[in-house]
């Protein structure tokens, strides 16, 4: 092994030390001319994925990939074994970084309801669909940050794979500032998340965000915006209502892309004006995105997410008369109608936009009939987690939009540099954690309520056919799907701490430095007295 190699993988454990593997000699000791013979005479779980095409971010290789505790070990051709190592048989498929989804909310308690999955339900659906790693959303518990972190580690005992939360700030008091500090420095948590919609809950104003990104900036977190003009769609909804529009057509209509727009453009503003970094959730529309575009082009560091909803449906499903289908498709910011999804794959494709998430937020359509008679109580959300991986491949690989190393961009590595956890996940690198998915291009899925992980009893994405499956999932080092069939563990998921301090902020102290110099102030005046 090269003494470069060496460096990289030391230099990883000791920034992402691994409860599986104690010391380096545990993990090198069998890396000789074969592995897994049982020189350490330590019991694990030893992989080979043999003949496989390696896909990271950057570059693709044929190569075998060599895993042992939970880690990988060896990314080279022709790796030779022994007797007591799993071999599957990659021949003509792609190997590659378990998906890291950015964006769910599980187990969330919202609009009088709470979400149909669980952390073990749906960590479950994304391993069958090739999500190895998830980050929630916690929401504080009145206000409380620490209240609510306390409630979502409890929420998540059952997990079954990797996961890291972000925080939701929904109020601002010298409490809210001391705990943000004590959840980064802590707790693991670098990112904080402010609504601009959802007014009279967790929308928060202008005075607030700005607040909130000076101490992001301060603590090295990524400030996140859900970016709708929650003034205006209140006045939309009303006016929707009043015009007696009442069912799920009334979600879209009452909240605009113009308002996205907006809202995307104020928060981008108001990151420049602090000078820290900003990551805008779920962009739906050509507004929002165009918003984005300018900001990037002017080379402030603004990050937008689409969601898989946003790149593939539209809206038409929200006037369909059956209400249940209907309401299955109302999130926020709205599906939007035909035109939006492809101009979001383009920016995705050219790097306008950055990675990809779900706003996983499932509710079964018990719970969506809760706004059968006003639009305005519907809870909101879709389903994606299982679905994410499958879609991106046929709608942005198959189609030659993207290549495979863009594919893993999108899905998982851009993801992990932004949170500040590569090459620990993201990356099919000797050293990294052993989160690989195998995906057959020419084998292909269709999607089903009926045959689906989630615990949703409808589905976004019913009936569509694609190219492209992932046949294998490894997480931690485990084989957890294979042959259609889940082996999950309840409570075999590891909540992975992120650091602040990420790429984005890169440069922040030296253009500080930069505009401070250039204000030519303040200006020393001599007064005169009057005469």
């Amino acid at each position: 092994m090269a003494l470069d190699t060496i460096f990289f993988i030391v230099s990883l454990f000791l920034l992402f030390p691994s409860p599986s593997v104690s010391d380096s000699t545990t993990q090198f000791c069998s890396a000789g001319n074969e592995y897994g013979v049982g020189s350490c005479g330590v019991s694990s779980t030893r992989i080979l994925i043999k003949g496989g095409t390696v896909v990271n971010a950057h570059h693709q290789e044929l190569a075998d990939v060599y895993v042992e505790d939970g880690i990988i070990v060896a990314v080279q051709p022709n790796i030779k074994v022994g007797d007591e190592v799993t071999v599957l048989d990659a021949t003509g498929k792609f190997v590659m970084p378990g998906g890291i989804d950015p964006h769910t909310h599980l187990a969330m308690e919202f609009m009088g309801t709470e979400t149909i999955d669980d952390f073990f339900s749906g960590q479950a659906a994304a391993l069958a669909g090739g999500t190895t790693m998830h980050i929630d959303f916690v929401i504080p518990v009145n206000g409380n940050l620490m209240a609510g972190f306390e409630a979502y580690e409890n929420k998540s005992r059952e997990s079954c794979m990797d996961y890291g939360f972000h925080m939701a700030i929904t109020k601002w008091d010298e409490g809210v500032s001391r705990d943000m500090e004590i959840l980064v420095k802590e707790k693991g948590i670098n990112s904080f998340k402010f609504f601009l919609a959802y007014k009279g809950s967790l929308m928060v104003t202008d005075d607030l965000l700005l607040e909130g990104l000076k101490r992001c900036k301060s603590l090295g977190a990524l400030a996140m915006v859900h970016a709708e003009n929650g003034d205006a769609v209140f006045e939309g909804q009303k006016r929707m209502i009043e015009l007696g529009i009442t069912g799920p057509e009334g979600h879209a209509l009452s909240r605009p892309p113009v308002l996205e727009g907006e809202a995307t453009a104020r928060a981008i503003r108001l990151a420049r004006f602090v000078n820290t970094p900003l990551y805008v959730v779920h962009v739906m529309s050509v507004e929002a995105m165009d918003e984005i575009a300018k900001a990037r082009k002017s080379g402030q560091k603004v990050i937008g997410e689409p969601v898989v909803s946003g790149l593939i449906l539209d809206d038409h499903w929200l006037w369909d008369p059956d209400f249940t289908i209907a309401s299955k498709y109302v999130m926020s910011p709205p599906i939007r109608p035909v035109g939006h999804g492809k101009a979001l794959q383009d920016a995705l494709s050219t790097g306008i936009l950055q990675l990809v998430g779900t706003d996983h937020c499932t509710f079964n359509s018990t719970q969506k009939a809760l706004g059968l008679d006003d639009f305005r109580k519907i809870p909101n959300g879709v389903n994606g987690l299982e679905e994410r991986m499958h879609l991106i491949w046929d709608t942005m690989v198959e189609s030659g939009q993207i290549s495979a190393t863009d594919y893993v961009r999108i899905t998982s590595t851009e993801c992990a540099r932004i949170f500040n956890i590569y090459p620990r996940k993201g990356a099919i690198l000797a050293g990294s954690d052993a989160d690989i998915i195998i995906l057959n291009p020419n084998s292909s899925y269709e999607i089903s309520s009926k045959s689906h992980h989630s615990r949703s009893d409808t589905n976004v994405y019913e009936g569509r056919r694609g190219k492209g499956k992932v046949e294998v999932t490894i997480a931690g080092g485990r084989i957890v799907w294979e042959n259609e069939e889940l082996k999950v563990v309840p409570g075999s998921g590891k909540y992975i701490e992120m650091p602040p301090f990420s790429y984005l902020f890169d440069g922040i102290e030296k253009s500080d430095a930069n505009y401070l110099s250039s204000l030519r102030a303040p200006v020393k005046r001599v007064r005169t007295e009057a005469t």
